[in-house]
């Protein structure tokens, strides 16, 4: 009881760390995106324009996760029985698609800039305030990194808006190349190239988020999970001859939860130890695989059969 309560204090103590994260993330990233944009449209720079477009979807972002955040933390209920957390995995899901979104937008617009610059329309860019407005913007990001950083291992609704912000950070520096490029040369294709190799950059990440968030949602054993090691240990305990219907998942990354029917020796009801047993496998699967949710059913060796002659 001890353990599962000092999981949960150091649960609620991480969520509220987080809310606090996000909200000053938001604070730094919304007051640069008002900058941002204004230079956008002073210098002309797509770059800078899909950049600014990327530190939105971030906001946008970051304010999902917020949301997310605080339902997640709402008490579970007789209707919700393990409460809001998975709010978080779908605020996880909002982020990845905006990603993806803004990827594909930024993309098709340079590419319409690079072709109409190939017929001989020239777009002027002017590369100095590009560079001053992406060397504020490389700032910004890497304060609201650094506010999000300590959560992101543990929370992959913060990890989505890590990986934004972190996208955010690689698009500054590539506006600040091409638009280092612009200064010392003229050659303004460098704008809707640094745009191409910002969308190029989002894809990857969005869809690793999208990938986690997917074997959350269809409820598979956690990446860092050996589920038959955990069935090894569960067999090594005294008492136990079988373990069987093994399932392993997550409501959101970081709380994984554990359950198995196993069979256990006649003398182990018959001694009354199962009380005992039962601190045993949960101890266990706390401290050597980080699982503070088991439950185990406690059966007569054989019961295997007999369940599966009802379960064809």
């Amino acid at each position: 009881m001890t353990r599962s309560h000092d999981h949960a204090h150091a649960h609620a103590h991480g969520a509220n760390a987080n809310r606090t994260r996000l909200w000053v993330a938001i604070a730094i990233i919304g007051a640069f995106l008002v900058v941002q944009v204004i230079g956008a449209f002073v210098s002309g720079s797509l770059a800078l324009l899909a950049d600014a477009g990327h530190m939105t979807s971030d906001l946008i972002g970051l304010v999902v996760a917020l949301v997310a955040a605080m339902v997640a933390a709402r008490p579970a209920t007789d209707r919700q029985t393990y409460g809001y957390r998975r709010a978080e995995v779908f605020g996880a899901l909002v982020n990845g698609v905006i990603l993806v979104v803004v990827a594909v937008s930024v993309a098709v617009s340079a590419v319409g800039r690079l072709v109409t610059g190939a017929e001989g329309e020239s777009h002027e860019v002017q590369g100095v305030p590009m560079l001053v407005v992406a060397l504020l913007g490389l700032v910004a990001n890497v304060a609201a990194m650094l506010v999000l950083r300590a959560g992101a291992k543990d929370s992959i609704n913060l990890r989505g808006a890590y990986l934004e912000v972190l996208g955010d950070l690689i698009g500054s520096a590539l506006v600040i190349i091409a638009a280092v490029v612009i200064v010392t040369t003229g050659f303004d294709a460098a704008d809707p190239i640094a745009s191409i190799a910002i969308a190029v950059l989002i894809v990857p990440r969005a869809l690793s988020l999208l990938r986690d968030v997917m074997h959350v949602l269809f409820e598979s054993a956690p990446a860092d999970t050996d589920v038959a090691e955990i069935r090894d240990h569960i067999l090594r305990t005294a008492g136990v001859v079988a373990v069987h219907d093994v399932h392993v998942w997550q409501i959101t990354s970081g709380s994984p939860v554990f359950s198995a029917h196993v069979e256990v020796e006649p003398e182990v009801f018959a001694s009354g130890r199962t009380g005992e047993l039962l601190d045993e496998l949960g101890g266990c699967l706390s401290d050597h695989f980080d699982v503070a949710h088991s439950t185990f059913q406690l059966e007569p060796a054989g019961r295997a059969e007999q369940e599966h002659s009802w379960h064809p």
